[in-house]
């Protein structure tokens, strides 16, 4: 921000006055939390119903991927992850003068060069060298769990030593993190165990240790087949105006979210719209009716597997591909948002950092787009 004219022009900074360092940018976002950035976003689509800038009248929906801020996983980069992390944390509670006489070695070292081994064996890419990985990665779950044994020692009398010192907010913070971490290291080595013995597909899979809300989520796209992160649903009305947005860990069923998105644009703009419009994950019978029961008078929405020949008669008719072409739009708005507002991958982490992030982006866009369509 510091060498950004444009930026200053924005915060009305001038050029020989001095700019806030970005950490304090960063806190000033963490604190305000995603309950008062979901109240702004609030405030600002009332104020669009009330200018009758947003009228909801034609409605299109769509989800998407909003990624964590964090590698591609694997199980064995995950527990050496976790060994280094174990051992700074016992180092930083012994630093605070807790369980100090109690045993513990450092095995991160060992891990690395595991590490190490891997990365070589992987550039082969045969059969002999898949065999090599499983047999380093299994190393590396070895190490983990030695770690893990005398880390919870450690975490044992660390507790003790906190209920001598209740005062002692910073070594009540290591203790919590320390357990926290313990937990998920337990959860990375049966992860681990899983696919050593053969299980590929893990419900509920943990992806990382900084971002733990992050989850694996597959959108059948052959550029990216799996991503990691958070779903996004997004509602957009004719204007281009963004009604309705809700961020959920993993990757939840689309149909059964749709109607809850649809009663939230009119609880905003105090009428049903005339048109509601999905792709074929939005598309369910059950949907058709209750938007019909909603006030909906015409409804996109392309179902599943094969149809019936009604209903193929129906998706067929002019009115219906002209409903299909203007789904696609929404496409295209996806696009724009995460290349222009930062919803391509989420800097906070876990849920409620990635529901500031994206609430954030929702509202400058908005904002934008109201001068747009007043301009």
């Amino acid at each position: 921000m510091a060498d950004s004219i444009s930026w200053r022009r924005f915060c009305r900074i001038g050029l020989d006055r001095p700019v806030p360092h970005p950490t304090t940018l960063v806190k000033l976002v963490r604190r305000a939390g995603p309950e008062v950035i979901a109240q702004l976003n609030a405030a600002l689509l009332e104020k669009l119903a009330d200018d009758r800038l947003l009228r909801g009248r034609k409605l299109r929906v769509d989800t998407t991927v909003v990624e964590a801020d964090i590698d591609y996983p694997t199980d064995a980069d995950l527990l050496e992850q976790a060994v280094r992390k174990l051992g700074g944390l016992v180092r930083r509670v012994k630093a605070r003068g807790a369980a100090s006489r109690t045993r513990f070695r450092d095995r991160g070292r060992a891990a690395g060069r595991r590490m190490k081994q891997l990365a070589r064996t992987l550039r082969r890419r045969t059969g002999v060298a898949m065999a090599e990985v499983d047999r380093l990665t299994g190393e590396v779950a070895a190490i983990a769990r030695h770690t893990l044994r005398q880390v919870r020692m450690v975490a044992g009398n660390a507790r003790r030593a906190r209920r001598r010192r209740p005062g002692d907010g910073r070594l009540g913070r290591l203790v919590g993190e320390l357990e926290e971490t313990i937990i998920a290291t337990q959860r990375l080595l049966s992860q681990t165990d899983q696919r050593l013995a053969g299980n590929r597909v893990i419900p509920d899979r943990l992806v990382s240790l900084a971002d733990p809300d992050a989850r694996p989520i597959r959108k059948g796209k052959p550029q990216h087949p799996t991503q990691f992160g958070y779903t996004l649903l997004l509602t957009e009305d004719e204007r281009g105006f963004i009604a309705d947005h809700q961020l959920q860990r993993g990757n939840p069923p689309d149909a059964p979210q749709l109607v809850p998105a649809v009663e939230r644009v009119i609880a905003v703009t105090g009428r049903a719209p005339g048109t509601v419009v999905g792709d074929r994950g939005f598309g369910t019978a059950a949907n058709d009716q209750a938007l019909a029961a909603l006030g909906v008078k015409r409804v996109g929405l392309q179902r599943t597997g094969t149809p019936g020949k009604a209903r193929l008669a129906l998706e067929r008719t002019r009115r219906f591909r002209r409903l299909r072409n203007w789904r696609v739009g929404i496409e295209a708005r996806i696009s724009h948002l995460k290349r222009s507002f930062g919803l391509r991958r989420t800097r906070l982490r876990r849920l409620g950092g990635a529901c500031t992030w994206v609430g954030l982006g929702i509202l400058a866009y908005n904002l934008q787009r109201m001068t747009v369509v007043t301009g």
